[in-house]
């Protein structure tokens, strides 16, 4: 009975022990699951939090980086328009005392200089004159004539944006209208220079450079021309001749050969050249032999030279 007893107490502390064995075993694993569960939490919500942090950040970052670009892009239309604006300025003739003077001297030059002037246009020839002289890096003036303007308004436009001085060759270029009275050529000049302004989208634009239809000097309506120099002047308009030509107006079909050597002769001995051109429909002559005129003046050692340097 004893040893039974003995053996009974045995297993039941044993039992006793195991199952505090087994419970603290339990507890542990419980403790430590709870642990991890607590750690993927925290990181569960740090993640979370760190993640809508970040895209806070990132949002904000990529609102700074938009308005940045705006501001730059808002920057650089403003300081386009801003520049277009100056170009604008500087293509819109200014006559001071000086240009006075220096139209007056036009013909008297220490170096060699050459201004290509073309009259009559624009006209269905305008288009590939533009070109030649893009092509050779040349800024030309251009008397036009307020009836072809109003044909040609995207070529006077073109003229215009690409640098050419658009001077004036009254409206009509009928020579018993244009010469009916002094007062007549400045209503030529003023019809002319609004159509101008209006075709080119500038209303102050005023190019200040008359040439008379026909030269200032001789013909019959001398008297009526050299009383509207006087009327020219009163309203800041100068005029302007020609001292050299191709003689592209002087036959029906002139050739190459017969409009260089015009421009030979007129040129000969002279350091500062106003060629006189014609920029017609009939005037084909003009855009075959311009490529020719050029490179004959640059190989004679001329400097090409606007009306944009001259009246400032």
């Amino acid at each position: 009975m004893g040893i039974f007893d003995s053996k009974k107490q045995y297993q039941a502390c044993n039992t006793y022990y195991l199952k505090k064995y087994v419970d603290k075993k339990r507890i542990t694993f419980i403790a430590i699951t709870i642990i991890l569960v607590i750690i993927t939490i925290s990181l569960i919500l740090y993640y979370l939090v760190d993640t809508t942090f970040r895209m806070k950040n990132h949002k904000q970052l990529i609102s700074q980086i938009e308005m940045y670009q705006k501001e730059n892009i808002k920057d650089k239309k403003v300081k386009n328009e801003e520049v277009q604006e100056e170009k604008q300025e500087i293509k819109i003739p200014i006559l001071t005392e000086v240009g006075k003077q220096n139209v007056k001297n036009i013909y008297n030059s220490e170096t060699k200089r050459a201004f290509l002037t073309f009259d009559d246009g624009p006209s269905t020839n305008t288009k590939s004159i533009l070109e030649i002289l893009k092509q050779n890096k040349i800024k030309a003036t251009f008397f036009v004539l307020g009836s072809q303007v109003e044909v040609f308004p995207e070529t006077t436009n073109n003229m215009y944006k690409e640098g050419h001085y658009i001077a004036n060759h009254g409206y009509s270029h009928k020579y018993n209208n244009i010469y009916q009275s002094p007062e007549q050529v400045l209503n030529e000049y003023n019809l002319c220079n609004q159509i101008v302004a209006n075709t080119i989208n500038v209303p102050e634009y005023n190019s200040h450079l008359f040439r008379f239809p026909g030269g200032s000097v001789g013909g019959k309506y001398y008297k009526i021309k050299n009383q509207a120099i006087s009327i020219l002047e009163q309203n800041n308009i100068l005029y302007l001749d020609w001292n050299a030509l191709t003689g592209d107006s002087e036959k029906t079909e002139p050739t190459a050969e017969y409009i260089m050597e015009n421009l030979q002769k007129t040129t000969k001995d002279k350091n500062s050249v106003i060629i006189l051109m014609h920029d017609s429909p009939a005037k084909q002559i003009t855009v075959d032999t311009l490529q020719l005129v050029i490179d004959y003046l640059r190989n004679e050692g001329y400097e090409f030279k606007s009306f944009y340097e001259i009246i400032k």
